[in-house]
């Protein structure tokens, strides 16, 4: 008797505690309301984030200095003319890693220095996936949207109380049709967000169903703060990432999707669809139009079948060239895994031309998620910009920062000059600022590959000269550090 009692004893302890640790919620899954701060911080720290523990040589299957991640979340830096500032947001942190703070700053383009950053929101995690973005209005007011990773924690957005100042912001209660009634608008996951003059914002964005599946959509508004109601622009399968640019009104979204039954992790197929009309109507580069929301692999907006190759597509960059046309920068593997196993993960540009779709590969790298910018400086000069050459830890996210040049509209390419060497930490995720100008060209982070560290912000000039952000400092207005 003595013996069976111990038993259901020992079955009843089990029990519990394998009933105590499904409870456990992954610290990327916690609910968090995030804490307005609104004060300055004393110079410019990056947050180290890490995704999902690999158990082998290089940890995670991505990790690193994610202060401008992810490439879904556009744009982190705009060139604004008439101050003559490039105002940016970015994921912040303290001295310890401990929590996310969403930081703005600008770049003065007359006396090459930048603003100490005001620490506008602690958003109590540490999870890169709810970094900001910014945007600015005609009448030249600063908005950040603060996003969330899934469904867990609330998504929140700020507006400046003066134009071109980031001294001061408004929390704004902002509001979305949801079956016709007006709902708060307090959640949206990685947010691409633009302007359009004269009539508003129109923002792309994923919700997720109940499933967990990554539903890509978009909205609009005129105000920022009434918003009207989501519409889904595409559901295959078990749902998509996106990105997407802004020129002259029309706006253009790239996306993949997830087959169903192998997980999130893999993503294929590269499709691409734009509006011109702040999304009343959609068509793809061809003019066909199209019929929302896009449920078949086999569709109009199809690019590339990646699947039928069996191989995954990472999204990198969009933009536009002079006439209007896309030009999209992605990464292709034969999987998720770190590791030379997947190799070789080639970077690949699309352009469309008179012709159709044109594709060529610019270079390949270690990382599926060694994300870098495209440029159209001409129809014939092109450049990219990413940390394609091996790091010190190599098949870890990011290396060292080069960039490519093309004169021939991106049919061959060569390496033009290796920006960063002789690193201690990766470099990684490379973002082109909208209308980016000559003197602040690009901006990164670095961090350990395979270990937590901090994390230092960097930003280039048209040249390829490198600049780091200080981490420490008191004064109002920052020098920036040469990187020789």
């Amino acid at each position: 008797m003595k013996n069976q009692i111990r038993i259901l004893v020992a079955h009843l302890f089990f029990f519990s505690l394998t009933a105590s640790l499904a409870q456990e919620v992954h610290p990327d899954g916690r609910y968090a309301k995030a804490e307005i701060i609104q004060k300055k911080a004393d110079g410019f720290k990056g947050i180290w984030y890490m995704n999902q523990p690999s158990n082998d040589e290089y940890v995670y299957k991505y990790s690193g200095g994610l202060a401008v991640y992810p490439a879904n979340h556009r744009p982190f830096a705009i060139y604004a003319k008439a101050v003559d500032k490039t105002f940016f947001c970015f994921g912040g942190t303290d001295d310890n890693n401990s929590t996310l703070l969403h930081n703005v700053s600008y770049f003065d383009h007359k006396t090459g220095k930048l603003a100490n950053p005001v620490i506008l929101l602690d958003k109590k995690t540490t999870d890169a996936h709810d970094n900001p973005v910014i945007s600015i209005d005609d009448q030249g007011y600063i908005w950040i949207f603060s996003t969330s990773h899934g469904t867990s924690r609330p998504s929140y957005i700020h507006k400046s109380k003066k134009p071109y100042d980031i001294e001061g912001f408004e929390t704004i209660d902002a509001t979305e049709i949801v079956g016709g009634q007006e709902k708060p608008f307090n959640n949206f996951s990685y947010f691409q967000v633009y302007p359009i003059k004269g009539k508003g914002f129109i923002a792309l964005f994923t919700k997720y169903n109940k499933a967990g599946q990554r539903v890509i959509g978009y909205n609009t508004t005129k105000d920022g703060v009434h918003w009207n109601e989501w519409k889904v622009l595409a559901h295959i399968q078990s749902g998509h990432y996106q990105v997407s640019a802004e020129s002259n009104g029309k706006v253009g979204v790239a996306f993949d999707y997830h087959p169903d039954g192998k997980g999130l992790n893999y993503r294929t197929n590269l499709q691409y669809l734009e509006t011109s009309d702040f999304g009343e109507t959609w068509h793809n580069a061809q003019g066909e139009p199209a019929q929302l929301p896009v449920t078949s692999t086999q569709n109009i907006a199809l690019v590339r079948d990646y699947a039928s190759e069996k191989l995954n597509c990472y999204l990198l960059d969009i933009t536009f060239d002079k006439s209007g046309k896309p030009a999209i920068l992605v990464i292709s593997s034969k999987g998720y895994e770190a590791g030379p196993g997947n190799d070789p993960r080639q970077w690949t540009l699309y352009r469309f031309r008179k012709n159709g779709w044109e594709n060529h590969v610019v270079t390949t790298s270690d990382s599926n998620y060694d994300m870098g910018s495209i440029y159209v400086e001409s129809d014939k000069v092109l450049k990219v910009i990413g940390p394609t050459v091996d790091g010190p830890q190599a098949y870890n996210p990011g290396g060292e920062v080069a960039m490519w040049l093309s004169k021939d509209g991106g049919k061959t390419w060569k390496k033009e000059k290796q920006m960063t060497q002789n690193s201690t930490m990766n470099h990684s995720y490379v973002r082109k600022p909208s209308n980016a100008s000559p003197d602040f060209y690009g901006i990164w982070a670095d961090g350990h590959g395979r270990k937590p560290s901090e994390s230092n912000l960097y930003f280039t000039n048209e040249k390829g000269d490198v600049y780091k952000l200080p981490r420490n400092s008191t004064d109002a207005m920052i020098t920036p550090e040469l990187v020789k």
